[in-house]
C-alpha cells in the first residue's frame, strides 16, 4: 500500500491508522505549497486532487477518510479499530463522521478557505468567525462524548484517528485552548508511539 499525503493534513489520520496496524506500507508527499495535487500524475489517481489518498497492493486507489480509515479498520480486525458491537461501531462512525464533516469541513474550512464560503474579501473575516464557533461548539460536543473516557469508544479507534487531526489543528495551528477532555485526549494521543512516529515522519518532531 502506499499513502499520498501532506505533512500535517487531515491525512495524517490516516498515517497514525497505518502505523498502529504495523503492516509494511509506502509514503507519498505530496507538496502543497507547490499544488502537486494538481499534478497531471496525482491527478490521473485521484481526480478529487485531494489527500489521504490510498494506493492498494491490487492497484485500485481509496478516497475521503471514513472510507479509508473504514476499510483499514476491517481489514485488520485483529487491532480492535473497529468495534464488533453494532451500537458501538456505530458510535465510533458517528464521532469520526462528526470530526470530518462538521469540525473539519464546516469549522476549519471557513477558517483556513474563506474564499469558498464568499466571494467578497469584506466578509472572510464574517466567514472565519462562523467557522470558529461551529469548530468550538464541535469541540465542546467531543469533550462531552470523552468525559470519563480515555478514549472515543474506551479504546483506541479510527474515530480517536480523525478527532486527532482535528485537535492537532486546533492546537498546532490555531494556537487554540483544547477544551480539558479533548486536551488530555490529544496529550494520550500524543503519547502514543505511532503517533509519534508518524509525527516525527512528517516534520512535527515531538520532545521526549
Amino acid at each position: 500500500m502506499k499513502l499520498y499525503y501532506m505533512p500535517g493534513a487531515c491525512s495524517i489520520g490516516i498515517h497514525v491508522l497505518l502505523e498502529e496496524i504495523g503492516k509494511p506500507y509506502d509514503l507519498h508527499k505530496l507538496d502543497g505549497a507547490k499544488l502537486e495535487q494538481y499534478g497531471p500524475d496525482f491527478v490521473k489517481l485521484n481526480p478529487k486532487s485531494k489527500v489521504p489518498t490510498l494506493l492498494r497492493d491490487d492497484g485500485s486507489v481509496l478516497t475521503e477518510f471514513p472510507a479509508i480509515a473504514t476499510w483499514l479498520a476491517r481489514r485488520n480486525p485483529e487491532k480492535g479499530l473497529l468495534p464488533a458491537d453494532p451500537e458501538a461501531e456505530a458510535r465510533v462512525l458517528e464521532a469520526m463522521d462528526f470530526a470530518v464533516s462538521t469540525l473539519h469541513m464546516q469549522g476549519f474550512s471557513r477558517l483556513f478557505r474563506p474564499a469558498g464560503f464568499a466571494y467578497s474579501e469584506a466578509d472572510h473575516d464574517k466567514v472565519k468567525a462562523r467557522g470558529k464557533e461551529i469548530l468550538e461548539k464541535g469541540l465542546a460536543i467531543m469533550d462531552q462524548a470523552l468525559a470519563g473516557r480515555e478514549y472515543v469508544a474506551g479504546t483506541f479507534s479510527i474515530a480517536d484517528a480523525a478527532l486527532f487531526y482535528v485537535e492537532f489543528w486546533t492546537a498546532t495551528v490555531l494556537k487554540m485552548t483544547l477544551p480539558s477532555h479533548c486536551a488530555a485526549h490529544f496529550a494520550r494521543m500524543i503519547a502514543r508511539p505511532a503517533v509519534r512516529r508518524v509525527l516525527e515522519d512528517e516534520g512535527f518532531p515531538v520532545a521526549a
